[in-house]
């Protein structure tokens, strides 16, 4: 179509929140309603065998696939994006058509606990390896790129859930020079802060299940590139394997994309306030803070039986897993997000059995602040 060519050409000049609106959102051809329909569709009718419209079986596409993917790509400025069922099949589709058994992957020292218990107790039984360093370390760093087993770099910044950010372009430069393919986890950082494929990353990951979906009612994932090989392996593994997400999954995530610049400006600026009054307050012991963005971690100066009940005592923060949506939400990573990795591994990194994660939603930071302090009052 002209306009979608049109939107391609402009998009270098168009700023996020632009592009979020219109990219992959356009009308529809056939009635001219402003926002595409939901395709629930199984199959496609051909005109004859191959001949097709460009969708044949909904496991390898579907409209509303294409939609989201195209808006993803273009906010991350390059070409090809992926949608997926969940990050777990996301991470396993990337692992799967990259590597091969006797493949090591370097990961930073901080990984998210369920992509730990994935290397750890699912690929290992393929010979995939897995280590885990510290990617501020150049000399490090270096030295393991050289190794000729080392195949795959992947990195979460900010980190979950000590958020620890790394200092992309340097270290993908060395992924680069040792063609090592680096994959960046870019979640929590969102195309809002953060665009690892301008400094060179092969592969951007989302959770489309956090600040992309935002309203806590998808599941799913994403992989952006702009190797067309890359691409190709795995969008042939995403549809050999059956990976593909629903198309009302897809629907939502491009409904949800249109807002995303205007609730990112909110988390970041509440992120900010709350990060800075915790850091004043008598009893808190630590705050883990990126200077950007609605994530913020922490550690009180109570026991842990006190601290759990005050997470568990809160009216607004939402006792529950996840984070990214507009509703605030707190856990205890020891136990839960992270349980799955070992007391002594957890504690190796730092991450507590009194740490707290935080997800600032949108709401108005003096009502989260009143709930926060509310619960710490009693227990001064």
């Amino acid at each position: 179509m002209l306009e979608s060519f049109f939107l391609y050409v402009y998009n270098i000049f168009m700023k996020l929140s632009t592009t979020s609106i219109h990219v992959g959102q356009q009308a529809d051809p056939s009635t001219g309603a402003i926002i595409p329909p939901l395709y629930l569709r199984s199959t496609y009718v051909q005109e004859r065998p191959g001949i097709h419209k460009g969708y044949e079986y909904t496991r390898s596409g579907n409209p509303n696939f294409t939609n989201a993917e195209q808006t993803l790509a273009a906010l991350e400025q390059w070409s090809y994006g992926l949608i997926y069922n969940s990050g777990l099949w996301a991470t396993n589709t990337v692992i799967l058509s990259l590597l091969q058994s006797g493949d090591k992957v370097l990961a930073i020292d901080d990984v998210y606990g369920w992509t730990f218990r994935m290397f750890s107790d699912v690929f290992s039984k393929f010979g995939i390896e897995f280590e885990q360093i510290d990617l501020s370390k150049e000399n490090l760093l270096s030295a393991k790129l050289q190794e000729s087993n080392v195949k795959l770099l992947r990195i979460e910044s900010p980190t979950n859930p000590l958020l620890k950010t790394t200092d992309l372009e340097p270290v993908l430069a060395l992924a680069k020079q040792q063609d090592v393919i680096s994959v960046v986890d870019n979640t929590f950082a969102t195309p809002y802060f953060q665009q690892p494929l301008s400094m060179w990353a092969d592969i951007v990951l989302h959770s489309t299940t956090k600040y992309l979906g935002g309203h806590s009612d998808i599941i799913g994932w994403a992989t952006i590139t702009n190797d067309e090989k890359i691409f190709d392996a795995l969008s042939y593994h995403r549809n050999a394997a059956g990976l593909n997400p629903n198309p009302f999954d897809a629907r939502l995530l491009s409904r949800s994309l249109k807002t995303l610049s205007v609730r990112m400006k909110q988390h970041d600026e509440n992120g900010r306030i709350l990060s800075q009054r915790l850091r004043n307050h008598d009893l808190v012991k630590q705050v883990y803070y990126p200077w950007f963005g609605g994530m913020v971690s922490v550690e009180f100066s109570l026991s842990l039986e006190e601290t759990i009940d005050v997470i568990s005592n809160l009216q607004l923060f939402r006792l529950a897993e996840s984070l990214g949506w507009v509703e605030s939400l707190i856990e205890h990573p020891a136990s839960m997000t992270h349980a799955s990795i070992p007391k002594a591994t957890r504690e190796s990194q730092w991450l507590t059995d009194g740490l707290v994660r935080i997800s600032i939603g949108i709401e108005d930071v003096e009502d989260l602040w009143s709930d926060l302090e509310i619960q710490l009052h009693l227990r001064s």
